[in-house]
């Protein structure tokens, strides 16, 4: 990707997905139809058999540790500090439930401030699962 000087948002318009998708499955945090796979191996210059493996179901997550990398480790540290209240608050509004991290969409946008320097702003959106009673 950077060899080619693309961007994430340049392969999701290829593939007709979200940028942050697209990072999630070249980070091997997704997994991809075969046309989509193929269609990126052949932008990318990369051989069929790396389309392959971006079409298996990968395992998820960072593992059981405290992530080091300064940007990561602070989407950690907000929920450590507004985990429970943000539970609370989403409890108060839908009752005893989940958000869906698989019926879910992120975007990432920038939100220029030339007084205070520019932000980052993250929409996160995850279907609602309220927990089954029996």
């Amino acid at each position: 990707k950077r060899a080619a000087g693309l961007s994430f948002a340049d392969l999701g318009e290829a593939i007709g997905r979200d940028e942050v998708w697209v990072a999630a499955l070249l980070y091997g945090q997704a997994s991809a139809p075969q046309d989509e796979a193929l269609k990126l191996a052949e932008i990318l210059g990369v051989s069929p058999e790396v389309a392959e493996e971006l079409t298996h179901p990968p395992v998820k997550g960072l593992g059981p540790v405290v992530p080091t990398d300064p940007l990561i480790y602070r989407f950690y540290e907000i929920m450590q500090v507004y985990g429970m209240p943000l539970k609370d608050v989403i409890h108060e509004k839908f009752g005893d439930g989940i958000m869906s991290a698989i019926d879910f969409t992120m975007n990432v946008d920038r939100e220029e401030d030339h007084e205070h320097g520019d932000r980052v702003k993250v929409t996160m959106s995850g279907k609602f699962l309220p927990y089954k009673r029996w």
